[in-house]
This record gives C-alpha cells, sequence and structure tokens, in this order.
C-alpha cells in the first residue's frame, strides 16, 4: 500500500512504502581523543569509563535496543582495547567462576555477548564522511545507521528507533537534529529544514558544517546520529575535502537532500532529550555524575553526597 504526503517545500506528492530494514550500524571510533590528554595518551577515548563501563558501550547498547546487531567500527591505530573489551576473557571470567561471583561474570560477559562487531581501520584519517565509506563493503545496498562515539544517548529515549522508522517510510537518509544556542552553532553542522505533515520529522532543504551564527539558517544542530540510505556510499565516493580539509558527511548528505528518486531526501528527527558529548570534559563530567545518580546501588549516597558537597561550596 502507498501513502502519499505533501511535502511542503516540494509542493508535490512523495510516495512511501516499506523498505528493508535497518540491521547494520557503523560506529566510527579512530579519533585521537586530543581533548582528554594525557588520559588518552596510551587509551582510546571511546574506553573512558561513565562510572563502570566505557563510553562506547553504551553506545553499542543503544543499537542493540533498536534491533541492530550487526556492527561495525571504524578504528585507528592504538584501538586494539575496543576489540578486546568486546572480545571474551577466558582468565577472569574462570577466576570469577571459581569464586562464586556470578553478578562480576554476568556483567564482564555482557559485553561480548551484546552483537555481531566487526572491525576496520579508517587508515587515513580523512574526515567523518570518509570514515563512513570505509564501511561500505560491509553494508552493502542496505540502509544503515551511523553512531558517533561520543554522544551518548540517554537509555529511556528511543531516538534510533524513531529514526529507522522514518528511514523506512521516506525511504531517504535520516539525520538527528538538536536545538542550541545560536552562539553554539558553529561547532555544529546545522540545518535549514521545512515542516512536513503527517509524519514525525522534517524535510532537510540544505545543510551547512559549521556555519558562522551569522551564516547559520536555523539553531538545529547536526548530532552524531544518522540512519543513512546505501545511495550515500556513491556520493562519498565524488566527494571532495570540505571544511577543514576533510571529506564530511554533511556535505554528501546536502547533495542527497535536493536529490529525488531511490534514495534521495533528507529527513530530521528533532531530539528533546538527554544527550552527552564524551568528547568534552565538562559534558562527560555530567554523563558520569548523572547516570551514577540515577544507579539503583550507588545514586542514593551520590546525591547525599552532592548535596552536602555543594553545599559546602556556597560563597
Amino acid at each position: 500500500m502507498l501513502i502519499h504526503i505533501l511535502t511542503p517545500r516540494m509542493g508535490n506528492l512523495i510516495s512511501m512504502k516499506s523498505h528493508r530494514t535497518v540491521r547494520k550500524a557503523v560506529i566510527p571510533a579512530a579519533g585521537l581523543g586530543t581533548r582528554f590528554l594525557p588520559a588518552t595518551k596510551a587509551m582510546p577515548k571511546e574506553m573512558l569509563p561513565v562510572v563502570d563501563k566505557p563510553a562506547i558501550q553504551y553506545v553499542v547498547e543503544e543499537a542493540v535496543r533498536a534491533d541492530i546487531t550487526d556492527i561495525l567500527m571504524i578504528t585507528g591505530r592504538n584501538k586494539r582495547p575496543l576489540e578486546d573489551h568486546f572480545d571474551r576473557v577466558p582468565n577472569i571470567e574462570f577466576v570469577l567462576e571459581e569464586k562464586g561471583d556470578l553478578d562480576k561474570l554476568a556483567l564482564v560477559r555482557e559485553a561480548s555477548n551484546l552483537a555481531d562487531i566487526h572491525y576496520v581501520r579508517q587508515g587515513d584519517p580523512k574526515g567523518l564522511g570518509h570514515a563512513v565509506l570505509r564501511s561500505r563493503q560491509h553494508v552493502g545496498d542496505e540502509p544503515f545507521a551511523v553512531l558517533l562515539g561520543d554522544d551518548l544517548i540517554d537509555e529511556n529515549d528511543e531516538l534510533l528507533r524513531r529514526m529507522i522508522d522514518v528511514q523506512e517510510k521516506t525511504g531517504g537518509s535520516v539525520v538527528a537534529l538538536m536545538e542550541v544556542e545560536p552562539a553554539q552553532i558553529s561547532a555544529y553542522g546545522c540545518a535549514d529544514v521545512s515542516e512536513m505533515d503527517g509524519i514525525d520529522c522534517v524535510q532537510v532543504n540544505r545543510l551547512v558544517e559549521k556555519p558562522s551564527p551569522e551564516e547559520a539558517p536555523s539553531n538545529l544542530a547536526i548530532i552524531g546520529r544518522y540512519v543513512l540510505h546505501p545511495s550515500v556510499f556513491d556520493v562519498l565516493e565524488e566527494t571532495g575535502p570540505g571544511r577543514g580539509g576533510e571529506i564530511q558527511l554533511t556535505d554528501a548528505l546536502e547533495t542527497l537532500a535536493s536529490r529525488e528518486g531511490e534514495g534521495g531526501g533528507v529527513y530530521g528527527v528533532v531530539f528533546r532529550g538527554r544527550r552527552y558529548d564524551t568528547g568534552d570534559k565538562l559534558s562527560y563530567l555530567k554523563a558520569v555524575v548523572t547516570i551514577a545518580s540515577e544507579r539503583a546501588d550507588i545514586g542514593e549516597d551520590l546525591r547525599s553526597w552532592l548535596k552536602e558537597f555543594t553545599e559546602g561550596t556556597q560563597g
């Protein structure tokens, strides 16, 4: 059955039908993490702990909650700890089993049982668009999700599932958008959008990578979640270096936004939940404190201490 929706921007009808569901996710994780030096001198930034799990595990768990169990990580040099974390550790498991510490044993095994995880190196650090392009052979000719390892989305928010639903209905590509203060927009890709009727998304007319506040078409910033049609690979192959001398995924999506037909069109899901940028020191600390304060095992004691601490620092 075809459903027809009138889009304000295009002024014509687009057909919406069922598409192959999203089964695979790509997690770019090749960055150097220089903002967290010297902590990341010998440890990948993705392995920085958020309470008692590395940040990257929260991202993998988010994909799994959206029924994605085939994950490709785009890595680089010194990222071997990522592979080790999601692998089995027989010696630790044996010790825990012998001690009868079954709770810790379950936690250790949890990471290695989450999903079918693959790895490929990016090689030359040519930007996010290049990292996504490195996944082409694994993804093949089907829609896929991209989750940036720096972004943690609250586990109670179904952002990725909403984005997958929009991709299945439209057949295009989908970005996550978030309202930010106009002065902060220069740190993000920015979207010019139009409202749509009958579907929980907006139509993306134009994308601008890290514009100045004066040049920004809106205060809607692209955050680190994408659901992409495989046609993005052909566009990335032809996309030259953009801002910063890197191959920008935003530039490829700008091309798809104005394209009609198979794989054409870019849509946005506006996110209003809790998000943490674990590549930023302050946001990372907020993530640790917030997630810890909501834990059943330590949350009550932490909240009590935080109250005493903040009262003690007044003045």
